[in-house]
């Protein structure tokens, strides 16, 4: 791999503990979400120590690949950075600095343990090595990044596994966050930056840039779950560490999809249908009918990972945030409360920011939509 891009992902993961930290050097910062289905972008400009937004916007990817408005896209570089400089165009974007999210997709997060006595010289040599159990593909094929999770988060974790371990033993072990993202998508982003004339030092992946517009002061184990077009991705994230990463196979798009074949309707139709329908009967039965059976296997996965995290911690998830376009579905909301028995709300990124109080009602409801852009920009500014 280019040594260029090597830079780029090397700035943009090491050192995942500071997570919450970024590169205060710059004045203004453009957050690009490239997903599935869409483009968000978000640019902030920092001014008397906080981060004023300036502009936003969002644009659908599916006619880049001729398909339908809310259709899952494979795109060449060439096609999503023709779409980037047209949602730019049409945000007035003015700055060039920009941060990229890597897709979840296209990445793997993973926690391993070590003996302690290994030293830091060592773990360049001994995690390529662990990490091959956890990666389906050749080792060659991705980056690797890690840190070392801080000893008073694991030891207090392990203390729970064994309440009779002595003090030496619970820092037997030393336990690491390993992060491995295909370098196809490195290239990729790299020539959608040189095609749009685009200046990045750094990359980042999604659930950093979400945990970083979403939460506040959490330290008790918390749950994001990102609504995508494809899939949906889970975390469960403690003290700012992200301890369960998992994907469920089921999106907002496959959603539509069901409802198009179901009622024998367009995409397009069936996209309207599902957004004005949601989760209330009341409205059509059968819209109705088709989004809870996916919102009900969406839940039943994820219950089988909490209740694995839970088992394995001996904690229970304190918070549930809902992101992602896909969130706002009508009902989801009071769906995941009666679910998960827990204190559940929809992210909001540009409480992070400070807005014109007309846009407030505006962005509160696009808000989690636009959790990976804003988070990306505060990168650069906060």
């Amino acid at each position: 791999m280019d040594n260029s891009i090597k830079k780029i992902i090397s700035e943009g993961l090491s050192n995942l503990s500071n997570a919450f930290k970024a590169d205060k050097s710059n004045k203004e910062a453009l957050g690009i979400d490239i997903g599935s289905s869409s483009i968000k972008v978000v640019q902030l400009k920092k001014k008397s120590g906080k981060a004023l937004l300036e502009t936003y916007g969002v644009l659908s990817l599916g006619p880049y690949g001729n398909l339908d408005i809310g259709a899952v896209t494979n795109l060449k570089a060439e096609d999503i950075a023709r779409a980037l400089i047209d949602v730019m165009k049409e945000s007035n974007v003015t700055t060039k600095s920009a941060v990229i999210s890597i897709p979840s997709l296209s990445s793997l997060i993973f926690t391993i343990s070590l003996p302690n006595k290994i030293d830091d010289s060592q773990l360049s040599k001994i995690i390529p090595i662990e990490a091959r159990k956890y990666i389906p593909v050749p080792i060659s094929e991705v980056t690797l990044d890690w840190f070392v999770i801080p000893e008073a988060v694991s030891s207090y974790e392990n203390s729970n596994d064994d309440a009779n371990a002595s003090p030496n033993s619970l820092l037997s072990k030393i336990e690491v966050l390993v992060v491995a993202i295909h370098n196809d998508i490195l290239t990729q982003y790299q020539d959608v930056l040189k095609k749009t004339g685009l200046q990045s030092d750094s990359f980042e992946m999604e659930v950093f840039s979400s945990i970083r517009s979403s939460f506040t002061n959490e330290i008790a184990p918390v749950m994001i779950i990102d609504f995508g077009a494809s899939k949906t991705k889970v975390s469960i994230v403690e003290s700012g560490i992200v301890r369960i990463f998992h994907v469920v196979n089921r999106g907002s798009s496959d959603i539509t999809r069901n409802i198009s074949q179901s009622l024998s309707v367009t995409f397009e139709e069936a996209e309207k249908l599902k957004r004005a329908v949601g989760l209330d009967a009341g409205v059509d039965s059968r819209v109705e009918k088709v989004n809870r059976l996916a919102i009900n296997y969406i839940f039943t996965d994820i219950n089988s990972i909490v209740f694995a995290y839970e088992k394995k911690y001996n904690k229970n998830i304190s918070k549930v945030f809902l992101s992602g376009g896909g969130s706002v579905m009508k009902g989801l909301l009071d769906s995941a409360k009666e679910n998960f028995k827990v204190e559940v709300v929809y992210s909001n990124p540009f409480s992070k920011t400070e807005t014109p109080a007309f846009l407030a009602p505006v962005l509160e409801v696009s808000g989690p939509e636009f959790a990976i852009a804003v988070g990306l920009a505060l990168r650069q500014l906060s």
